[in-house]
């Protein structure tokens, strides 16, 4: 099973992903996201593979990606320092436009739910697939 979780819906993701049933979700993909209510990967307490995808026109780049006495949605899911596997969302436009027809974005969904993490085109050179089969 995989999630893709997109805007305010990537922050609910973060907020589920400790109790997900362990080995039943492989992957959360989060796009256009403001946060995850977590500093990094390893605070979301999941097993599954966390993805992230920004197009660089949406306008979400813009959101302060910070959490302080409970307000904020906490670190940027593509910045290195989260350690999510970051996907190009080439061809997207905008906020919306993820899921468009012949986008980078939308393919890399496909291929994460297939599985076939081989094919999916990371956003800078083939980091968000090593140690994966």
């Amino acid at each position: 099973m995989a999630l893709f979780c997109h805007s305010y819906g990537s922050v609910l993701c973060g907020l589920a992903a400790p109790n997900l049933p362990a080995g039943r979700v492989q992957d959360i993909t989060v796009l256009g996201s403001p946060g995850m209510r977590a500093d990094n990967v390893s605070d979301l307490h999941t097993s599954a593979h966390v993805w992230a995808a920004r197009d660089a026109t949406d306008w979400i780049s813009d959101v302060p990606h910070l959490e302080f006495a409970g307000l904020g949605h906490g670190a940027d899911p593509v910045s290195g320092s989260f350690g999510a596997r970051v996907i190009s969302a080439a061809g997207a436009s905008g906020h919306p436009g993820y899921f468009a027809p012949d986008t980078a974005s939308l393919a890399n969904f496909a291929e994460i739910a297939l599985g076939d993490y081989s094919a999916v085109t990371c956003h800078t050179g083939d980091t968000c697939r090593s140690g994966l089969r």
